[in-house]
């Protein structure tokens, strides 16, 4: 069984930076679309990224520009560098993988994280 657990989560001031990482145990992301999703309070769990295994990776109109998707596959990990970070980034952070890229972006993935809290202050 996969297991997939975040790390980086903290509470930061409008326009920095994070970077949150996940590392999986139970599978190998590079054969799998791995990506993140989150939830802000009160709202629906949204797909924020993700990297296909051949490396290509797509982002979230809201974070376009501004977060980078990574690949370690050394470390089976991913990371997510979030830049210039907004207070409607606010949201719990969840790690995710699934055979299929379509699955992470309607935030259905066979795999998922606990998540990892973002609080960024105006």
């Amino acid at each position: 069984m996969a297991q997939l657990v975040e790390s980086g989560g903290d509470s930061v001031q409008t326009g920095e930076s994070l970077t949150l990482s996940c590392a999986a145990s139970g599978i190998t992301f590079s054969g799998y679309c791995a990506g993140w999703l989150r939830q802000a309070p009160g709202k629906e769990r949204e797909w924020v990224a993700y990297m296909a295994p051949i490396g290509v990776s797509d982002y979230a109109n809201s974070v376009k520009g501004r977060f980078t998707l990574s690949r370690d596959d050394a470390k089976n990990m991913v990371n997510l560098q979030m830049n210039s970070l907004k207070p409607e980034d606010t949201a719990t952070y969840y790690c995710a993988a699934d055979l299929s890229c379509r699955a992470v972006v309607t935030a259905s993935p066979t795999n998922r994280g606990q998540g990892t809290q973002v609080t960024v202050s105006s």
